[in-house]
């Protein structure tokens, strides 16, 4: 089978998208496992999304169990589905079974911040661009010299050089 295209764009094509998915490598299935956060946390940490993580609490926001919220258990990187504590659909024969969710379905109410690096990377990302946001604001911009004075000094420069090449 052919190896994943890193030049691939986009497709309109469901079965390019779908083609894309399954054969993504793990560096770029992640990006499919994030969920948004909360206003609370958004405006805590200046983050709008950030990858879902075993410990996380999370609200459903789609789907047949809209509006509850649960811990999340286990993240399968290979079907990209997160399952979710109290989640469970009955089955015809009477048993409980975990019921997959989709990550964009998904908002994070509360994180795991038992890796403290998880949070201060991205903190640190935000604060170096807006220092840099800062510096190019208090850039001050000269004028530009009119084009009548600037060849003058070139003139005047030529002059020099050619007087002392001369000597």
């Amino acid at each position: 089978m052919k190896e994943f295209s890193r030049s691939w764009v986009s497709s309109k094509k469901p079965n390019k998208q779908r083609k894309y998915r399954f054969n993504a490598p793990l560096h770029i299935r992640g990006d499919f496992m994030n969920a948004h956060l909360s206003k609370e946390l958004r405006t805590k940490y200046g983050i709008r999304a950030l990858r879902l993580r075993v410990g996380d609490k999370v609200r459903i926001m789609r789907g047949q169990f809209k509006r509850q919220e649960g811990k999340i258990e286990e993240v399968n990187m290979k079907n990209l589905k997160v399952y979710i504590s109290k989640i469970e659909h009955v089955k015809r024969d009477g048993t409980k079974a975990r019921y997959p969710i989709e990550p964009s379905n998904l908002l994070l109410v509360e994180l795991n911040t038992d890796d403290k690096l998880r949070l201060n990377t991205q903190k640190k990302d935000n604060t170096t661009e807006n220092k840099k946001e800062n510096k190019t604001e208090k850039v001050k911009v000269e004028p530009k010299p009119k084009a009548e004075k600037v060849k003058a000094e070139s003139k005047s420069k030529l002059n020099k050089a050619s007087k002392e090449d001369t000597k």
